[in-house]
């Protein structure tokens, strides 16, 4: 069994590759991880959650990188390293911007993949994932065809990417139909719609996170997979809250239910799904789901459809 720190392959990480010629206020910057061998690589996009960098995730993306993915991880502009605070004028609309960050690393996957050396002609050609944990899950819902609700219901823009093959959301805000007084007030964006999300998804949850987002228990957070018909997969992780046992960091300070096993279970689970989603093992999935159903130890179950 693979465990939470050893990657299947050796892996390279190429870290600021910068994206300059964009209407934002700094210049995007972006790691780059991908395995030392193979060819035909898929990519999958990590958006982090409020507050993170390019620096996070390295459970997820090493991980995956060690299972045979590319994975490039964008600074979105309410990233503390940019000293981004929640009270800054305009920060309702980064929503916005970072779905833009996303698109923009699809728009110059030449120019990252040419920025991390051996890795030139290894990249397989319309192969690609987006991922994203809390904030970052509804920013690359956005590109799997969820919607942002207008104030009076209605749904806005439609931000489907069809480069976009599949997905993963991970700790997914629910619908704003239940956000606190405050939330309403100061994250209007935070009013997902999932009916358009049509995209092949696994949606990943803690059945013990509870946000003071929401006037909703840990259910909020399965919307995502409730309310979209490409969603067909949810893993809940048992006792698992909204770090997911960890998946930002080894002892980062907000984890709140810090778990080697959770971690591991969703870097099992998640790799299997990308790796089957894009062709890179037809039987991954299948596998994973079966063994996991199969471990009357697991922290996990999944529900599908």
């Amino acid at each position: 069994m693979t465990t939470a720190t050893t990657p299947r392959t050796p892996v390279v990480s190429v870290k600021p590759v910068t994206l300059d010629a964009l209407r934002r206020p700094y210049p995007l910057q972006v790691r780059v991880t991908a395995p030392l061998v193979g060819h035909d690589l898929p990519v999958v996009v990590l958006s982090h959650g409020n507050g993170w960098s390019l620096d996070g995730y390295a459970p997820l993306a090493d991980h995956w990188a060690g299972e045979g993915l590319v994975v490039v991880q964008p600074t979105h502009l309410d990233s503390r390293s940019l000293g981004a605070s929640p009270h800054d004028p305009g920060f309702g609309a980064i929503w916005r911007a970072r779905v833009d960050d996303v698109t923009a690393v699809l728009d110059h996957l030449d120019v990252l993949v040419a920025a991390v050396p051996g890795l030139a002609g290894r990249v397989g050609a319309g192969r690609v994932a987006v991922a994203g944990h809390s904030w970052g899950a509804q920013t690359v819902g956005m590109l799997l065809g969820a919607r942002v609700l207008d104030p009076d219901g209605t749904a806005a823009e439609d931000l489907r990417d069809p480069r976009v093959q599949a997905g993963v959301l991970l700790a997914a805000a629910g619908t704003g139909d239940s956000l606190t007084p405050f939330a309403a007030e100061h994250l209007p964006f935070m009013r997902p719609s999932y009916p358009h999300l049509a995209t092949p998804t696994l949606v990943v949850a803690g059945d013990q996170d509870r946000s003071a987002l929401s006037t909703r228990g840990p259910d909020w957070f399965t919307d995502a997979f409730t309310l979209s018909p490409g969603a067909t997969d949810l893993l809940t992780l048992v006792g698992g809250e909204h770090s997911l046992g960890g998946v930002v960091g080894h002892e980062v300070a907000e984890t709140t239910d810090a778990d080697p096993a959770r971690v591991a279970v969703v870097q099992r689970m998640t790799a299997a799904y990308l790796r089957t989603r894009l062709g890179a093992d037809p039987r991954a999935w299948d596998a994973a789901a079966a063994d996991l159903r199969a471990d009357p130890r697991a922290v996990a179950h999944l529900t599908s459809r």
